[in-house]
């Protein structure tokens, strides 16, 4: 990676960080989809970087304080987003292999479509889903947090809309991707997919996810959460387009 380009990692790195600390959401979206459209590095490898990233943050946000997390919904949640973990890394892996055009087709589409998502009205229920909502839910977002570690769209999407606090959802969001990351580690790890750019890129930009997320936690955004929720939108489903519209075509 030329210096140019690890600037333009870093940049990238560092807006996911800002959206990911003012929502509880988008850090993979943003940073797999900007870096994607700029081909900084492979899809397979930020994958890697965005899980290592995740991790670090949560740590680091979590470090001196315990978090909060909606218990009712956390087990079925955590528990078949594991499962939906290795389905995916699985996915991934084998279209890293036999169809790489596919497998970008595949992330621009899931960043577009979670950026729709993300702009649809989410209604509070007067009281918490079905108990197997959350299980699908979570099954669906495992498979995608282990294909490109995005797992939130649809657990977003079905979490904002239950009779919850926010801030007890943002750390469960957050408690259930911080987890989700570890075991797409470990099971890559496993099959040998961990190389040196992955640790390369994951040390040069743990330092400033460990900053950015100390500040802003000491220092919150002025920028209204849904003003920001419409503008990341936006710049997703451009993102999500440049990256499916050539793979399309191809």
């Amino acid at each position: 990676m030329t210096t140019p380009e690890l600037a333009g990692y870093l940049a990238c790195v560092l807006l996911a960080g800002y959206v990911q600390n003012l929502t509880g959401f988008a850090f993979g979206l943003v940073l797999l989809g900007l870096a994607g459209v700029f081909h900084l590095a492979s899809i397979a490898t930020l994958t890697h970087v965005v899980s290592v990233l995740t991790l670090t943050s949560a740590l680091m946000r979590f470090r001196h304080q315990r978090p909060q997390v909606a218990a009712a919904t956390l087990t079925p949640l955590l528990g078949f987003s594991l499962i939906g973990v290795a389905l995916g890394a699985w996915l991934l892996n084998w279209l890293s292999d036999q169809a790489l055009g596919t497998l970008r087709l595949l992330l621009g589409l899931t960043i577009a479509s979670s950026a729709v998502v993300s702009l649809l009205p989410t209604s509070q229920r007067e009281r918490l889903s079905a108990r197997w909502t959350f299980g699908a839910v979570g099954l669906m977002g495992g498979v995608l947090g282990g294909m490109f570690s995005t797992a939130a769209p649809p657990m977003v999407f079905h979490l904002y809309r239950q009779p919850l606090a926010l801030g007890l959802v943002r750390d469960t969001l957050i408690v259930i991707f911080a987890a989700n990351g570890a075991w797409r580690l470990v099971v890559m790890a496993l099959e040998s997919r961990l190389s040196w750019p992955v640790l390369w890129l994951s040390l040069a930009a743990a330092p400033l996810v460990l900053a950015q997320t100390y500040w802003m936690a000491r220092h919150p955004s002025p920028w209204p959460e849904a003003t920001v929720r419409r503008v990341v939108a936006v710049l997703l489903v451009l993102v999500g387009l440049s990256l499916a519209g050539p793979a399309l075509f191809s």
